[in-house]
């Protein structure tokens, strides 16, 4: 048996969590807090609201029975003070800045859930990334709305030559992985860090790719898709310039699309049509059973790696 719940006091105690919408391209993280929470405050008033408090009014003569009158206040009416629910009611976080040029994934903490967005954040979750960019051309801003200040012949270029370049990018952020983590990488030290899952040195705000490697190439049109953590927008937009310089010509970027948050896709993120009530709930718990998955997984890699810490030290002082 379903029930619709149409109190807005207990929709209101159930926006509380990590919620995944899509954030087109060309829209400010900005526009997109502003436009969800409208979204949502505006659904809420449409609600049953509480009603206004009371107002106890005691009239009369003095010297006789008073009169009694219990009203509405009207400093507590809608029409008075304005809507019960407002956009500035929310608690509002994103767990990662995403450019204004950059759309896909966006994961959006709400009220109480602002604290594990930025739970999430502080635990440098990987991420992955659609970029396309165009060879030939270069602008100012390295983005394809930018003026044109060179161009340059592409055919030349292959896809078997961009592949390789790609391969050794791979493998030189590799490298600095484990040296910020003060590990030799030939070391028995690297193979059973490596072991523990991915290699995320947390004091360091370097960019790091964890995998990159070209999905689609149809010159002068390419696509590469990026794995990485630590990232911002321009310096996507510096790395497609700089592999085409790496192939002996220049190129632009034409579009970022995040596709993959941590363990937030876009088969989880909330198309702009769908920032409603409804499906915002939805979403929420949603979230927190994912969430929950990967707490539960990562505790349960850290146990698993001290116990074998324990026991390498075990067998060590075996005589």
């Amino acid at each position: 048996m379903e029930y619709v719940i149409s109190d807005a006091p207990t929709i209101w105690r159930l926006l509380n969590g990590v919620l995944c919408v899509y954030k087109p391209a060309g829209v400010t993280v900005n526009s997109v807090r502003r436009t969800l929470l409208y979204k949502l405050s505006t659904e809420l008033n449409e609600l049953e609201c509480r009603p206004p408090v009371k107002r106890v009014a005691i009239d009369g003569d003095t010297r006789q029975a008073l009169t009694v009158t219990v009203s509405d206040s009207l400093a507590d009416n809608p029409l008075v003070v304005g809507p019960r629910y407002r956009p500035d009611d929310f608690k509002c976080s994103w767990a990662t800045f995403l450019g204004v040029n950059t759309s896909g994934v966006f994961v959006i903490g709400l009220n109480s859930g602002t604290k594990d967005a930025y739970r999430l954040h502080r635990e440098h979750p990987l991420r992955t990334y659609k970029v396309k960019g165009r060879l030939g051309e270069c602008t100012d801003n390295l983005f394809h709305t930018g003026k044109v200040v060179d161009k340059s012949t592409w055919r030349h270029v292959r896809r078997g030559a961009m592949e390789k370049l790609l391969a050794n990018m791979q493998a030189s952020h590799q490298k600095t992985m484990y040296q910020l983590c003060g590990v030799d990488l030939q070391s028995e030290a690297a193979y059973e860090l490596a072991s523990k899952g991915l290699v995320r040195p947390v004091e360091s705000k370097l960019p790091l790719i964890y995998g990159i490697r070209c999905v689609e190439f149809e010159p002068p049109n390419f696509i590469i898709e990026v794995n990485c953590i630590n990232e911002y927008e321009s310096y996507l937009l510096a790395l497609v310039h700089d592999i085409a310089v790496k192939l002996h010509t220049v190129a632009t970027c034409v579009s970022v699309r995040c596709t993959r948050h941590s363990c937030f896709t876009l088969q989880h993120a909330l198309l702009m049509k769908h920032w409603t009530l409804q499906s915002a709930i939805a979403n929420i718990a949603q979230s927190k059973r994912m969430i929950r998955n990967v707490m539960k997984t990562n505790k349960n890699m850290g146990l698993n790696s001290h116990l074998h810490r324990l026991e390498g030290e075990a067998a060590n002082s075996l005589p």
